[in-house]
């Protein structure tokens, strides 16, 4: 009986053994991309007066697809369509977007709908819309002096410079600097000054001077042009840069309360940047008065937000 028993065991696990090295086959369905994708958009405020808005520059947009999962969303200005597109997710396919170059602008809107197995689909629209936004007067006194005034990164003061995620947090939760933290590595980064004009009621421009070159990444991360191909975080010569820059409504979303005054300022071309040369063109103004101004900028890496103290020029 017992060898009976022994046999049995052992066919018994054998057969579990087999069962378990079994392929187990899985079955994902029809892999067809979506079809039937459609983006409707509607500019807010729109009417018989206003064909392109109420000047708030914001658009309802809507996807519908037939088999889709997930949807994701790109936007282009058609004056730049060579611009590299930012795609992000849009949950249950609607989102209001807030274009924020002032005036009348035609933008081109991406959208790719996923569906099983990653098959995808497609489809471009285009939207014009107006933005109409006006500074804060205190906010131009502060900056320009309502002439020209001149700014540096403010070296002694903790957290002059920082970074944090760009979604989720509105501090520099990665890394804070010290004071005079880079003064040994990149002195340029103290030596640089960013001039601002009030050229008339409504244009500005801002002259980037970097005597002891401009403190940057290199390679495809530098916002300013004649930088190396490739090289460690650094002070790199740069002949500086003048160019427009304007006033826009902040685009991040942050809160009033963050604080932030959800006011930008965009800068115009590529030759001109605030305190390090690896950011995109939007600086939104967190805190700004007549001795501090406090930005929070985008990087060139994907995900980063910056932060810049400044302070006039001595």
């Amino acid at each position: 009986m017992r060898k009976t028993l022994k046999y049995a065991s052992l066919f018994f696990l054998a057969a579990s053994l087999f069962t378990g090295c079994q392929k187990d086959d899985y079955a994902l369905g029809d892999l067809s991309a979506p079809t039937n994708l459609v983006i409707d958009t509607q500019i807010v405020g729109q009417d018989g007066a206003n064909p392109n808005g109420d000047g708030s520059g914001k658009v309802d947009i809507t996807i519908t697809a037939d088999n889709a999962m997930t949807y994701k969303i790109a936007y282009n200005d058609v004056t730049d369509l060579t611009a590299p597109l930012s795609f992000s997710n849009v949950a249950g396919g609607v989102v209001t977007k807030k274009f924020t170059s002032v005036g009348l602008h035609t933008y081109r809107i991406t959208v790719i709908a996923y569906g099983r197995g990653g098959s995808s689909s497609t489809a471009t629209t285009e939207v014009t819309v107006v933005s109409n936004f006006a500074p804060a007067p205190e906010i131009v006194t502060a900056l320009t002096n309502d002439s020209s005034k001149t700014w540096v990164v403010d070296k002694l003061v903790p957290g002059h410079f920082g970074v944090g995620p760009w979604a989720g947090e509105i501090t520099p939760i990665w890394w804070s600097a010290a004071p005079n933290e880079k003064e040994a590595c990149c002195p340029c980064f103290y030596t640089s000054t960013f001039t601002f004009t009030k050229v008339s009621a409504s244009a500005y421009s801002i002259q980037s001077t970097t005597p002891g070159g401009a403190f940057t990444k290199t390679g495809a991360l530098a916002s300013i042009p004649g930088i190396p191909a490739s090289g460690d975080e650094g002070c790199y010569a740069y002949g500086g840069g003048s160019s427009a820059f304007s006033f826009i409504p902040a685009s991040s979303g942050i809160a009033a309360s963050a604080p932030s005054t959800q006011t930008s300022i965009l800068l115009s071309g590529t030759t001109t940047f605030i305190g390090y040369g690896a950011l995109q063109r939007e600086y939104e103004i967190m805190v700004i008065n007549a001795d501090y101004m406090y930005l929070r900028v985008q990087g060139t890496e994907t995900g980063n937000a910056w932060y810049l103290k400044l302070k006039p020029a001595p």
